[in-house]
C-alpha cells in the first residue's frame, strides 16, 4: 500500500513539491545567513517525495527550538497552514484521506523543520 501511495503522491503533488522546496533550498544556502535555513528546505524536499512510510521523530534541544523559532516567524506558519488547507481538501473524499494525512505530516515538518528526524 506505501509504495502505491507514494507513487500517487510522486505523480500528484510530491515531484513538484520537492522541485519547490530544492529550488527554494538552493536560493537560501547561496547567503551565508540562510544555510541553515535552506538545509532544512532540503529534508523537507526529500521528505515530500516518498513521504509513505516515513515517521517523524522530534527533539526536544535547545539549539533546535531556537532555530525553530526564527523558521516559525519567516516561513514556517504559512507553510504550515497551506499543509493543512490541503489536508483539509482531501478529506473530502475517501480516496483522499491518506493523502490528508501525509500533509499533516508535511505541515509537521514544515513547522518545526530543525531537531527532527526522518525515520522508515
Amino acid at each position: 500500500m506505501k509504495v502505491l501511495g507514494n507513487i500517487i503522491w510522486f505523480f500528484c503533488s510530491g515531484l513538484w513539491a520537492a522541485i519547490a522546496w530544492y529550488t527554494v533550498g538552493f536560493l537560501l544556502c547561496i547567503t551565508v545567513i540562510g544555510i541553515p535555513f535552506g538545509l532544512q528546505c532540503f529534508k523537507i524536499g526529500s521528505f515530500g517525495l516518498f513521504p509513505f512510510g516515513k515517521n517523524l521523530v522530534f527533539s526536544s534541544r535547545f539549539f533546535s527550538l531556537f532555530w525553530n523559532i526564527i523558521w516559525i516567524l519567516l516561513f514556517g506558519w504559512e507553510l504550515a497552514m497551506l499543509h493543512l488547507a490541503s489536508a483539509v481538501l482531501l478529506c473530502i473524499t475517501i480516496i483522499g484521506i491518506p493523502f490528508a494525512i501525509q500533509s499533516v505530516k508535511m505541515a509537521g515538518i514544515s513547522l518545526f523543520p530543525f531537531g527532527i528526524e526522518i525515520t522508515n
